[in-house]
Formats: structure tokens, sequence, C-alpha cells
């Protein structure tokens, strides 16, 4: 008996020192890690706060997207338009509250490279696969599903991105699409048409100027 006791606490042992070491692989080098990237992730966008260009959202809609994600717990997500990486960290940062990921799309290779590098500096490139190409063409390929969508290429495309998505976009998910208060080619043509969808329920955040469509499948 004594012997079977012996060799119950070694298994117990051994289990627990095997639990410990996976969630230290899991976290990185220790439990402490998600905190450490949070402190990682906002030092880089309060470092880069005021000095994004190529298209990026401002900070205010990039806390925007942050928290739809998280309040949602959406863990699927896809960006038409990288830019430079800007609402991409945004994406990335709440999808590592969820355990999700996020698929983004920049045609521009010298926009597509600056944003590999900013995803590495804030340390969010684990949770992002991102893709070099023609959006026009690889969203139409993309399988899907997605609970999250961010628009914000080509506007004059913003209908015939969303046609393309909504069959892949999961009940409940988000679509969202930037720049929908500014005069751009298109915009109206789309907001016009997702506005006359009766599965769809859409309002627009206006933290910034340029506005965000905000626009959940029911």
């Amino acid at each position: 008996m004594k012997e079977i006791l012996l060799n119950t606490s070694s298994a117990f042992v051994a289990i627990s020192i095997l639990l410990v070491g996976t969630m230290i692989s899991a976290y990185g080098e220790s439990p402490q890690a998600p905190a450490a990237l949070d402190a990682k992730v906002e030092k880089f966008l309060n470092a880069q706060r005021g000095h994004w260009r190529d298209w990026n959202v401002p900070y205010e809609d990039g806390k925007v997207l942050f928290n739809i994600i998280v309040k949602n717990n959406y863990k699927r997500a896809l960006e038409i338009g990288t830019s430079t990486g800007h609402s991409s960290v945004w994406i990335a940062w709440a999808l590592t509250k969820t355990g999700g990921k996020l698929i983004t799309i920049e045609i521009d290779k010298g926009r597509y490279a600056r944003a590999l590098e900013n995803f590495k500096k804030a340390g969010v490139e684990s949770f992002i696969d991102a893709r070099l190409g023609d959006a026009h063409q690889v969203v139409k390929k993309l399988e899907g599903p997605f609970d999250f969508v961010f628009s914000d290429a080509d506007k004059e495309w913003y209908t015939q991105y969303f046609k393309d998505v909504d069959p892949k976009l999961a009940a409940g998910g988000c679509f969202t699409a930037h720049n929908v208060t500014d005069a751009f080619e298109g915009v109206k043509e789309f907001l016009d048409y997702i506005r006359s969808l009766p599965n769809y329920q859409t309002t627009i955040d206006r933290s910034s100027s340029s506005g965000i469509l905000i626009s959940y499948k029911k």
C-alpha cells in the first residue's frame, strides 16, 4: 500500500510539472506574458500615435475596432486593406484577448513590408496572417467563416467586398467599414445597399471625422 501511495504521489508531481510547463510554453517565458504583451502593444501604439500615414485609421477608430471584438468575443477576423498596419495591430491586440487570428490583405508591396515590421515591433505578429495581393481576387477565394470584418480599401469596391464576404460572415458577426462619412466614390451606394438589408442592423460610429459603419448580421 505504501508503495502504491508513493507511485501515485510521484505521478501527481509529474503531471503538475507537465501542466506548469504547458502554461509557460503557451504564454512565453512566464504566465505574466499576457500582461507583458499588453504593455508592449500599448507602448508601441502610444509611441506611434499621430505618426501614421498611408491611409491608416486614427487612434480613436482603432479603439472602436478593439472594443467591438473584445465585447463580442470574436475570433475569426478579416481586414481588407492593411496599409502599414495601424488598424491591424488594434484588431490583433483584441484577438489576443479572445484567442483569435486576423487575416489582412494589402496590395502594395512597400506598405505590406512596413506592416510586417510594425507587427513584430508591436509583438502581435503571431496573431496575424498577412497576405500580399489584390483584395478583389483574394477576398473571393477566402473560405471563412468570419465573425468580424473591417473594410478599408478602395471605397468604390465596398459594395462588392460586402457581397463577397456576406455569405462567409457568421450570424451575429459584424461587418465594419471605414470613411463612410467622407465623400468617396461608391460610399453612398454602399450605405444605401447595406441599410436596405433586413438581416443587418447598421449604425455609424462618429468617434472620428472618418466615420465607421458597424453592421451586425442578425
